[in-house]
């Protein structure tokens, strides 16, 4: 009865010159992804205490590509649907990056006291006030 050895099943004495590696595979141009984010300003809106136009043309002039600001040309889209902002981007592009755009906005127009950023699905973000409960003891 011989024992099997568990391990690497090749011997030493190979040169590694002699692994063949598999072929690559050459396709056509591949489309990059696009990638579609919303940001649903719904609430601040309705309430009178952001202007979604304003909004839109802020990601406009502060969108960054490449490094540079106003660089979006073709790989970035910004869209203003009723209260929704749509941002279509190809990859690589970055759900975390139009938080923190949108939060800067929200402070400079002063703002970030009153609302935040809440991610409600893979894509999407949703502005809300912050939630304030008053207990009836205090007053």
């Amino acid at each position: 009865e011989t024992r099997r050895r568990r391990g690497p099943t090749f011997t030493a004495t190979l040169a590694p010159h002699f692994v063949t590696m598999p072929a690559l595979k050459k396709g056509g141009n591949k489309k990059k992804a696009a990638l579609r984010f919303k940001i649903d300003l719904t609430k601040p809106v309705e309430g009178e205490l952001l202007d979604a136009q304003a909004f839109e043309n802020y990601l406009l002039a502060h969108i960054k590509v490449d490094g540079k600001t106003n660089n979006l040309g073709e790989r970035v889209n910004v869209s203003l649907d009723g209260k929704i902002v749509t941002v279509t981007a190809e990859e690589p592009f970055s759900k975390r990056y139009l938080k923190y755009l949108t939060k800067r906005f929200l402070k400079k127009n002063q703002l970030r006291d009153f609302l935040r950023v809440v991610a409600t699905d893979k894509n999407t973000y949703d502005v809300r006030f912050f939630r304030i409960d008053m207990d009836a003891d205090e007053e």
